[in-house]
């Protein structure tokens, strides 16, 4: 019996990513000395039909709390990752690097970029953290 594929970007499958995250050795150690708080955007278009906005606290290598936001400005943190639909699978699939899709401007931040740069393996860890959930990846 294979796993069930839980789509994104729902609350569903970001539970499982920030329980996966919450496991991820490798990611725990990358991020060991991070502290600061973010949010994810999925920019509203064919394939979501409002924008996702999902407020991450991580510390020290552990996301400490976390929700769905009612809009992308219920909240503020240090960091705005945004994209397009589109993109953030590329991501989440490793199909396509964090750290490129934010100097390619395939994802737009808000925020210390030198600060995410310094962390570089944490956020590619980050990323590669998606490949843990099953995903129900949208047809070519």
């Amino acid at each position: 019996m294979s796993e069930i594929k839980l789509k994104f970007p729902t609350e569903e499958w970001m539970a499982r990513f920030v329980d996966e995250l919450n496991k991820n050795e490798i990611y725990k150690e990358a991020a060991k000395d991070w502290e600061g708080d973010m949010i994810l955007v999925v920019n509203a278009g064919p394939e979501v039909e409002k924008d996702v906005a999902v407020y991450m606290d991580l510390w020290h290598g552990q996301c400490r709390n976390w929700s769905m936001l009612p809009d992308r400005n219920a909240k503020k943190a240090e960091f705005v990752i945004e994209g397009q639909f589109k993109n953030w699978i590329k991501v989440i699939s490793g199909e396509m690097d964090p750290v490129r899709a934010l100097l390619g401007r395939k994802l737009k931040i808000t925020g210390n970029m030198m600060k995410i740069l310094r962390y570089a393996s944490a956020s590619t860890e980050f990323a590669k953290n998606a490949r843990r959930v099953p995903t129900e990846m949208p047809a070519p």
